[in-house]
């Protein structure tokens, strides 16, 4: 998994309440097992109109947010069902951090567990937020994970919380077999010494 350090990059508001994870990725896009490719079908329902050309009008779309790497988005981002996909097809297009008031509660750890950040912040800190990333071409925002600190295009600053345990992986790119790897050396001299207690096995 690639680490999350810092992010400087374009935000695109999406001032949506219970975005949900059919929303984020409709389940005609279900089909694959593979984390590649998803990103054409990000909130493909709002991206395109019927005849599959792109609609003008969803921000994604709109120029100045094509290469946006982080969304600012309404309460309660990736309600609906745990698929798994959702972060992918994200992740995808190449959004690494989302910025909610709150989000569900499975969207919320497939995020850490993908690569991406998914940052809590008060309501009065997200309609700043939000402000800062209606400003187009200029909605820069700066993630400093190490800082815990969000920077704005005007110089403020945001402190935000997280687990401890999930920003050390974050920082160090450690998903659940990144994890298991770090212990590759207590795993090897474990079955050594049970191939030696148990020859016959």
């Amino acid at each position: 998994m690639e680490k999350f350090t810092k992010l400087s990059g374009v935000a695109a508001p999406l001032p949506v309440v219970n975005v949900d994870t059919d929303m984020i990725i409709p389940k005609d896009y279900l089909k694959t097992i593979k984390r590649t490719g998803l990103g054409t079908g990000l909130f493909a329902e709002a991206r395109y109109h019927d005849d599959g050309s792109l609609n003008p009008d969803f921000i994604l779309n709109k120029p100045a947010y094509q290469n946006a790497k982080i969304i600012v988005a309404g309460d309660n981002f990736g309600c609906g069902s745990s698929r798994e996909h959702a972060p992918w097809a994200l992740l995808d297009f190449g959004i690494r951090c989302v910025i909610s008031t709150s989000f569900a509660d499975i969207f919320y750890n497939n995020c850490f567990k993908n690569g991406i950040l998914p940052i809590v912040v008060s309501q009065d800190e997200l309609d700043k937020l939000m402000d800062d990333a209606s400003r187009g071409s200029n909605a820069v925002l700066t993630i400093d994970l190490e800082s815990q600190e969000i920077t704005g295009p005007d110089g403020g600053s945001i402190k935000f919380e997280i687990d401890a345990f999930k920003r050390h992986c974050m920082l160090n790119g450690l998903d659940d077999i990144g994890l298991t790897l770090e212990k590759s050396s207590s795993i090897a001299t474990f079955e050594q010494k049970n191939a030696s207690a148990h020859p016959w096995a």
